[in-house]
This record gives C-alpha cells, sequence and structure tokens, in this order.
C-alpha cells in the first residue's frame, strides 16, 4: 500500500525557511502544504513558487500539517513551538532550541506529553565531512575551531553565542562526550547590540580543551576545525565538506584526504526529520540535545560578560 505523504508548512521563510521549504517540496512522501510569514510579499512569492498555501499568521497552521519547521527568530521559538506542539504537531526548530533553559525546558516537556517529534536544527551534525572525520576520533585531546561569516542582518536579536558559535558547541559536546569544567570566554559587540565576535576557551573532565572563536563580521565565510589526538590530527573544513588526515607513520607524518560523500547538510537533516515522524523514534538532534548546547552557550555568555566588565571595572 502506498504511504500517505506527511504534511509539511514552514514558518519564516527568510533565507534559511525558504531552503527548508525547497527542500519539503522535493521530496518524496512529503507534500509541503503552506509558508508562512508576516510578510505577505514574500510568503506569497514562495508559496507561488513552490506551488503551496500562502499564510501570514502562525495561528493559521494547525489543522492543516502533521509537521513544521520553524525558522524564525530565536526570541520566538517557544512561545511558536509550543504553541504548534500544543496542536499535536512535530517541530523541527531552528537552532538554537530557545533563548532561555526554562524555554527549552517546556518545550522538551510538552513535546513528551503529546507525544510528538522535537528535532532542533544543529544541522552540522549532517555534515558529511562531519560524519566522515567521526569514525577516526577516538580521544580529542585538543580543538581549534573557526566560524565566521559575513554580517547577516538577521538572528542579531542573539549574541554570536547563540547564533553562531553554537552550532560548534553542540559539535563539540557530540564529539568529545564529557562535561565542561571551566569556561573562559571574551566577546565585542561591534555593528549590534549584543557581541558579534567571541573568543571561548573549554576545559573538559577528560582533559580535553576546545578554543572557538566565532564572528558575523568577518569577510568571508570560514567554518573549520581541527583536531589533536595523541597519534593524529584531522582538519576539519565543513564549509567545504573535506578532511584531511595526519597521522605519525614509521617516524613520519602521511597526511591523506579522506573520502567524504558531499551532499547538502539541510537535505540530510529535513530528511532525519521525517524519517522521525513516520518511525516515532528518536531524532538524531534531540530537544535534550538542544538544550545541552543552549545551557554551555549561556555559560559562555556569562563569562564573557562577566570578563567585559571586570576589565572595564580595571580599565585605567
Amino acid at each position: 500500500m502506498p504511504r500517505s505523504p506527511v504534511r509539511v508548512g514552514v514558518i519564516g521563510v527568510g533565507h534559511l525557511g525558504r531552503r527548508h521549504a525547497e527542500i519539503y517540496a522535493a521530496m518524496p512522501d512529503v507534500r509541503l502544504v503552506s509558508v508562512c510569514d508576516i510578510d505577505a510579499t514574500r510568503a506569497t512569492e514562495v508559496a507561488r513558487a513552490l506551488r503551496c498555501e500562502a499564510l501570514t499568521d502562525a495561528r493559521e497552521v494547525p489543522g492543516t500539517v502533521d509537521a513544521v519547521s520553524l525558522a524564525v527568530p530565536t526570541s520566538l521559538h517557544a512561545e511558536l513551538g509550543l504553541a504548534l506542539l500544543r496542536q499535536g504537531i512535530h517541530v523541527l526548530i531552528e537552532k538554537p532550541i530557545a533563548t532561555t533553559l526554562a524555554e527549552a525546558d517546556a518545550l522538551i516537556r510538552t513535546a513528551r506529553r503529546q507525544r510528538r517529534i522535537l528535532q532542533v536544527g544543529h544541522v552540522e551534525r549532517f555534515n558529511a565531512a562531519m560524519e566522515a572525520a567521526r569514525r577516526y576520533l577516538t580521544h580529542p585531546r585538543f580543538l581549534e575551531v573557526h566560524r565566521l561569516s559575513p554580517y547577516p542582518f538577521r538572528g542579531t536579536d542573539v549574541s554570536v553565542i547563540l547564533d553562531v558559535m553554537v552550532h560548534d558547541l553542540d559539535l563539540i559536546l557530540w564529539l568529545v562526550g564529557s562535561r565542561t569544567r571551566r569556561i573562559e570566554a571574551v566577546g565585542v559587540p561591534v555593528l549590534s547590540a549584543s557581541e558579534d565576535i567571541a573568543n571561548a576557551r573549554l576545559t573538559f573532565a577528560s582533559g580535553c580543551i576546545a578554543n572557538l572563536t566565532a564572528s558575523r563580521i568577518s569577510d568571508e565565510p570560514i567554518r573549520r576545525i581541527r583536531v589533536f589526538q595523541e597519534d593524529s590530527y584531522l582538519s576539519i573544513d565543513s564549509k567545504a565538506q573535506t578532511v584531511e588526515l595526519a597521522r605519525k607513520e614509521d617516524g613520519a607524518i602521511r597526511r591523506v584526504q579522506l573520502p567524504v560523500n558531499q551532499r547538502p547538510p539541510l537535505q540530510d537533516e529535513l530528511a532525519s526529520f521525517v524519517q522521525a515522524i513516520r518511525t516515532h523514534s528518536e531524532p538524531a538532534v534531540s530537544g535534550a540535545d538542544g538544550r545541552a548546547a543552549l545551557a554551555l552557550a549561556l555559560r559562555i555568555e556569562q563569562a564573557m560578560r562577566r570578563s567585559r566588565k571586570q576589565s572595564i571595572v580595571h580599565r585605567p
């Protein structure tokens, strides 16, 4: 018997939300029912291109769909996400899961009570370069992470920690698998009211140290992770989806490019969401995963602002 399609909607069709809608529209066994945006012109344009309904009020979405991608400003994640879950809608909520841990807890609790999928959009988990590299990660000792991008003119309702660095915080928690013991951080607002560039140094209980730099005021996009282990070194470019492995062999350093099955990470993320709905299984990036990344991001923000306050107090 043919399967009935999963009916989906997308709320917020800016740059990222539009990509969600385009991918859903092309997926087998999925029907894009509607796109919703407070900008009626934008909603109409996307809906016309993808042959679905255009909405401007998120309250009109429940009742017509089984699942929703929520790609709105972070400050609206909890309000809209809770409303959708309470209406029995599965939700893929863009990162970060929310602005506070209380909001994240409410989302997780409601999804559990309603028996609905809550997946968080930490899309780098689905990056083919990370998938290729992870097989060679045994005991990371030091990580150097750079995620730099041009000013986005969106997502600036939160700091660069919650907007940009949170991608890598989720990855590091996933790769290191250890609790954080110490956090040092600095950050500076440049073009927006909150920090636009930041650096954090994390020390884990396992002894691993991660040094992260995130910026949304760079001239060019850079997404690179270098992982140092006792027996090897990995350089991961998640933008180009390439991985270089260096190992000591016979007294010399041997470098090889690992094979990477390059593909769009967002496509795999949405396919994973639909699969979790169909199989009633735990999503690849759960609400609990999103909460863990948010909790670490908020701790880094606190350390960063405490450091800046101290520097102002001690300024001659």
